[in-house]
């Protein structure tokens, strides 16, 4: 056994010694970007073996869906010593390059880069936004190694931003601790314009793609503000440095968060629309609070990552949902938001919820294990199948935060439950956590046994009960849709150059149950044409529900005549005032809970 033992410290080590002396570098150029292409030179030195299988993520951190990345590589080719040697695929994302013990080999790919988002890669003639998982490869089983990356900029383009750490002494050159942080830094190349501001003790810099008519001063000031909030809600701001990449688009949106920037999308002259500048706002909150909740404090399962595979877990309701949740209070404690708008804001994400058709079918448990395969590949009937994590862990993170702030007269909120994680789980014991150990973080900072709040709205598809948790902080709710018998089809429409089509069926609507469906073209309601929005109509709105029309639909050509008894609109619309009356304790619960 003492034997045994030494051997396998003696492996251990040699592995160790052998992985010190392997030096990963990868340069990238672009000699036709106009054709949305970048060259990738990558070079591995110091690992001698018989054959070396590099491979490429088939997805990206905080996007959980399988991209296949490898989709975009053409003209893989290996050299050693300047003479070509064999390659061969040998799955969809790896390649065996046979490198017969050479001491260091270089690989060359070509990047195909034409898809605009903020997970995916784009060049063109203008500049060359590079994300990781979609451009570099890893030897297998190496990703804590080191790597280095330089950039060669195309011709007139001057700036690169980037989270990875500078080279000293050697422009646009980078380097990572190992491919977990290389993968986890976008990289912006052009002539965007940069500008920076100090936060919390932390250098920002913010690289404004695409143009726009944003006032720098401005966003400075206003960024600022929500940076401070984010920091003094943990107590420490864990970066060195924060890097922002603003994608300026005519008309756009969207982020995702990185472990030290995060790429942004925005519409480029809305920065002077107050609703559009305060959505931008609302984004910087949502990609900033990542820094603790999820880039750190995160699922067990979400880390380390393995980059092959869907890496499954039932709490992204905690990690994206709690964060679209605390947007709203960073925005209310920046001074964005009145606690009247804050709140209203919360109704409004509950109204979202609860006119969903699919909140009753999925839990939020359910949908963050199936993001995989259901959230990024929406057809026309998600809405009545599904539940976004989002939006329903949104409104969860509000109950419980009530809750706690009501079982606590004010004293704590959701605030202590994700900052006690945080010190435990993140700093303290450098792991993920479990959903219970979450659940009892929650229930000891609480006081509350929070098991049947568990089975009803986190595993189960239990109604919301929100005027209990408005309730504890003294704010009245009303739905102003109550009793109005509204007439209701139960269609959502789209309008051509053709017409009108239907383009989603409501469950169990009048639509649904008498045989509407999705892609009919409308034609005429009791003979009348169809010219508006088929809600809207006249002949809809004179009705009343349980009378009946008559709806003539084209289908794959066929004309075809239903009869279709109208419901009453089942949707709420939601309407909040804080009480005036309200006692000293929902008063203390209000303002404990949105401090």
């Amino acid at each position: 056994m003492k034997t045994a033992a030494a051997t396998i410290i003696i492996l251990l080590a040699f592995n160790m010694i052998s992985k010190s002396q392997v030096k990963i570098g990868f340069e990238v150029s672009f000699t036709e970007p106009q054709a949305h292409y970048a060259e990738i030179e990558m070079t591995i030195s110091g690992l001698k073996k018989d054959h070396v299988d590099i491979r490429m993520p088939v997805w990206a951190p905080g996007s959980y869906l399988v991209r296949e990345f490898s989709k975009n590589i053409e003209g893989l080719t290996a050299s050693s010593n300047g003479k070509s040697i064999r390659t061969e695929k040998i799955r969809k994302n790896a390649w065996r390059i046979y490198s017969a013990n050479a001491n260091s080999i270089k690989v060359k790919y070509r990047i195909y880069a034409f898809e605009v988002s903020v997970r995916t890669s784009f060049v063109d003639d203008s500049h060359a936004f590079l994300s990781p998982t979609g451009i570099f490869m890893y030897p297998d089983g190496m990703l804590d190694l080191p790597s280095t990356v330089r950039i060669k900029p195309f011709k007139g383009w001057e700036k690169v931003s980037t989270g990875l750490e500078p080279v000293a002494g050697e422009p646009f050159t980078y380097t990572a601790s190992n491919f977990d942080i290389l993968y986890d830094s976008p990289i912006e190349v052009g002539n965007q314009d940069v500008f920076e501001f100090t936060a919390a003790g932390v250098k920002h810099e913010v690289a404004m793609v695409g143009g726009g008519n944003y006032d720098t001063e401005k966003l400075k000031k206003d960024m600022a503000r929500i940076v401070e909030e984010a920091t003094a809600m943990y107590g420490e701001n864990p970066n060195k440095h924060y890097t922002f990449i603003v994608h300026n688009y005519q008309s756009g949106g969207g982020g995702l968060e990185h472990l030290n920037s995060t790429v942004l999308g925005a519409t480029r002259n809305g920065y002077t629309n107050p609703k559009i500048y305060l959505g931008f706002l609302n984004l910087v909150a949502h990609e900033y609070y990542h820094l603790w909740n999820v880039k750190r404090l995160r699922p067990q399962a979400l880390g380390p990552f393995d980059y092959e595979n869907e890496n499954y877990t039932t709490s992204l309701w905690v990690a994206e949902g709690f964060t679209a949740y605390y947007e709203n209070k960073l925005m209310h404690r920046s001074g964005f938001l009145t606690t009247e708008e804050t709140v209203q804001n919360l109704a409004t994400a509950i109204t979202g919820v609860v006119n969903t058709p699919g909140a009753k079918i999925q839990s939020v448990a359910e949908a963050s294990y199936d993001a995989w395969i259901k959230y990024y590949r929406p057809n026309e009937n998600s809405n009545n199948s599904t539940i976004s994590y989002y939006n329903k862990g949104e409104v969860l993170g509000m109950f419980m935060d009530l809750e706690i702030s009501n079982a606590t007269k004010g004293t704590r909120n959701l605030d202590d439950v994700m900052k006690a994680m945080y010190d435990e789980y993140y700093k303290a014991k450098g792991r993920g956590y479990t959903d219970s150990e979450f659940k009892a973080m929650v229930e000891k900072l609480s006081g509350v046994d929070f098991t049947a709040f568990w089975e009803k709205y986190v595993n189960g598809t239990g109604p919301l009960d929100y005027e209990k948790y408005f309730g504890y902080a003294g704010i009245n709710v009303k739905n102003i849709t109550e009793g109005l018998n509204i007439p209701y089809l139960g269609t959502a429409t789209k309008r051509t150059e053709a017409g009108f089509f239907v383009s989603a069926v409501s469950r169990n609507s009048a639509a649904w149950t008498d045989g509407i469906n999705v892609n009919d073209e409308l034609i005429s309601v009791d003979d009348v044409p169809v010219d508006i929005s088929v809600e809207n109509m006249p002949v809809i709105m004179s009705k009343k529900p349980g009378e009946s029309v008559m709806i003539r639909v084209r289908r794959d050509g066929l004309i075809r005549d239903f009869k279709v008894t109208l419901k009453a609109n089942p949707n709420v619309k939601l309407e909040v005032t804080i009480d005036p009356k309200a006692t000293n304790k929902q008063k203390a619960v209000l303002k404990g809970w949105l401090k």
